[in-house]
């Protein structure tokens, strides 16, 4: 910590502790730039009072939150009101009393016996609430109390540090909470008495104490350290080492650029490498492992043509048989460093292969990868992808129409391909024809029809424009034949990433996420609760305009596959289980199983630059591998049934990784035989 550190933040330190408890300023950055705030006061009734809100990429939270503590610091009285990210209404309250805890929300409502100790996790809540859960928590023996559903909520200093301010060394703990979610939640405390809350810590976003927040850098960096440790040893334990030669016996196999199910057959493994595809029994060699692929199908692995990756997400893709992805947006550095852990083995999860992420800058910025304020510094930008093997560059919202062709001219010009957002003010259309390779999203695609004259659609009105007006359109239109037609001359590929927007269009508050509904038994148990919250308000005949136009986009899905025009398969949501819902939405639209499969693993593969040795089950290509118990050419609900993961020269059993981030497993894992 240099001295500038130490003077600038003695004072705030000393203010600060003295009112722990009591009141607070936060600030919320964004990519280090100011975004919003939490202010935490005493009210009345010594009730403590909450405001928060924020904005990135044009949307956020708004919301005011009211709690009381007992004797103990427990919170026992709650209220919460307000909007969140995407403008749904949130409201809810509980009380613990007598040994009961009684729950309302917009969605549900509840009472049940509780412990004396028992922690209520609302399905919204500020850090403010954490605050104060995390304070009780801490003051537990163990560091543990009972939450809903029975489950317990633990917490473990993971890293403590002390930062010398002026005559004082301020000690600080990075406290980790498992139990709650599928992933730990990490919190910067203060390692004293108080245990109060100093700043919650992500690449890229951040909520930390006014007058604190030259520390976020430091603690970010810290916090990654301990999430790769725990990353580490859970890959140490979790990935089976498969060198020599294994036998995947008399398996029924997808050949990917066919888009059918081949087999029985023999696959042969070695040097993580498929070694040979041949009828069973027609090698005699002896294999030091050996699958048994009898009623199972072994497909490439899939491809997530549209992630934004966190570390974290890695067990999740593994467990669903997502073995590559594509991320479509994130910070350099932090992405370029979770590559070259997984890289080297280091942790687990897919192969990233990056799209380089371009914003412009204004007050809706996206503030992922280089956000530039002209075209001089957009077209270094490319310069600065395309010396780093970037295979594409993605244009976001904020990119001036006229900056489009001269990026894209330069991108063509070292070989990347261009993709993303439409920017404000243009059309699907107009893009294309300025050098876009492809259109990122179904909403994008639909705005070619239904924008207006000034839509800024860096705004949620993207969302908003298109299911209000996008039951309108007419497929058979010659407006829409248009379209199609230029996609298919042009070769431009389509990312519809429907999963991201099935619930945000047809989810009315209190129903069933449809997204998640099939596999809700299998999600971590306090993520069930949340799933009947919409992420918008919609009811009457909102209600049936959104969903109206929910059926153009799986009908225009349809129409572009059926025109030939390639898709490729990404979610922009829940990792692993969310590219399952891709595909089955895909089979929704019309197209058949065997096709969806294509999408996600040959042109995955094809157009992130690595067909010549991903993507197919082909003798030299890289071993990539997902055994599933059923056959999802036939039902593609069967991807979810996997058994065993291969990833080069590891393998990994799907019930396991499940197991460890609070799923209920799908199947067994497959056993190696002698």
């Amino acid at each position: 910590m240099t001295q500038r550190w130490v003077r600038a933040f003695a004072c705030v330190w000393l203010a600060a502790s003295a009112m722990a408890g009591k009141a607070a300023d936060f600030v919320v950055l964004v990519q280090n730039q100011p975004a919003g705030h939490m202010k935490v006061t005493a009210g009345v009734g010594g009730r403590t009072e909450v405001d928060f809100s924020y904005r990135d990429n044009g949307r956020g939270p708004d919301m005011r939150e009211s709690f009381r503590l007992d004797a103990r610091g427990l919170p026992v009285d709650y209220e919460i009101n307000g909007k969140a990210t995407f403008g749904a209404e949130v409201r809810e309250t509980f009380q613990i009393a007598n040994g009961r805890a009684r729950w309302k929300s917009r969605v549900d409502d509840g009472e049940e016996t509780v412990p004396e100790d028992f922690v209520f996790l609302p399905l919204d809540s500020t850090a403010a609430y954490s605050d104060a859960m995390l304070r009780f928590m801490l003051s537990r023996p163990g560091a543990a109390v009972p939450t809903l559903k029975g489950l317990k909520l633990v917490a473990e200093r993971a890293v403590r540090l002390k930062l010398p301010l002026a005559a004082v060394e301020v000690p600080l703990a990075l406290v980790v909470v498992t139990g709650g979610d599928a992933q730990p939640w990490y919190f910067w405390v203060r390692d004293d008495a108080s245990n109060a809350l100093l700043a919650i810590t992500y690449p890229g976003w951040a909520l930390v104490e006014k007058g604190f927040e030259p520390l976020v850098a430091e603690l970010t960096e810290r916090q990654l350290k301990a999430q790769t440790e725990r990353l580490v040893t859970l890959r140490q334990r979790l990935a089976k080492p498969i060198e020599g030669l294994t036998l995947i016996r008399a398996v029924r196999w997808f050949d990917a650029p066919a888009a059918k199910m081949r087999g029985p057959s023999d696959v042969w493994l070695f040097d993580g490498l498929i070694a040979a595809v041949t009828a069973p029994g027609a090698l005699t060699a002896k294999p030091d492992r050996v699958v048994d692929g009898a009623k199972r199908s072994l497909l490439p692995g899939l491809w997530d043509m549209h992630a934004h990756t966190w570390p974290d997400d890695g067990l999740q893709h593994l467990a669903a048989g997502v073995t590559s992805v594509r991320d479509q947006g994130n910070q350099n550095e932090d992405l370029l460093r979770a590559k070259g852990q997984i890289e080297r083995g280091e942790i687990a999860g897919p192969s990233i292969f990056p799209s380089g992420f371009i914003e412009g800058k204004s007050a809706f910025s996206s503030r992922n990868g280089f956000v530039v304020d002209g075209l001089d510094a957009g077209l270094k930008a490319v310069d600065w992808y395309a010396a780093r093997g970037y295979h594409s560059i993605k244009l976001y919202n904020s990119i001036k129409p006229e900056w489009v062709k001269p990026l894209a001219a330069r991108a063509h010009a070292h070989g990347l391909r261009v993709t993303g957002h439409v920017p404000a003010f243009m059309r699907a259309e107009e893009v294309i024809r300025a050098g876009y390779d492809e259109i990122t999203h179904i909403n994008q695609a639909m705005l070619n029809f239904v924008v207006k004259p000034g839509d800024d659609t860096r705004t949620l009105l993207r969302f908003e424009r298109v299911g209000a007006d996008g039951y309108t359109l007419d497929l058979r239109s010659a407006k829409a034949k248009a379209f199609i037609a230029l996609m298919r001359q042009r070769g431009t590929t389509f990312d519809p990433t429907l999963g991201a927007f099935e619930s945000m269009y047809t989810q009315a508050q209190g129903q069933a996420n449809p997204s998640l509904l099939d596999v809700a038994e299998h999600l971590p148990v306090l993520w069930q609760r949340g799933l009947r919250v919409a992420e918008m308000d919609l009811e009457g005949k909102r209600l049936a305009d959104f969903r109206g136009s929910w059926q153009r986009m799986l009908e225009l899905t349809l129409a572009l596959h059926k025109a030939g025009v390639p898709l490729v398969a990404g979610t922009d949501a829940l990792p692993g289980l969310g590219l399952h819902r891709e595909l089955a939405l895909y089979v929704k639209a019309g197209i058949a199983a065997p096709e969806a499969l294509r999408v996600a693993t040959f042109n995955g593969a094809r157009y992130a630059g690595q067909s010549a040795t991903r993507g197919r089950i082909e003798r030299g290509y890289v071993a990539d591998l997902v055994l599933i118990d059923g056959d999802p050419s036939v039902n593609i609900a069967d991807l979810r049934r996997a058994s065993l993961v291969i990833q080069g020269r590891v393998a990994y059993s799907p019930d396991k990784l499940y197991e460890t981030m609070g799923y209920k497993p799908f199947v067994p894992g497959a056993a190696w035989l002698p």
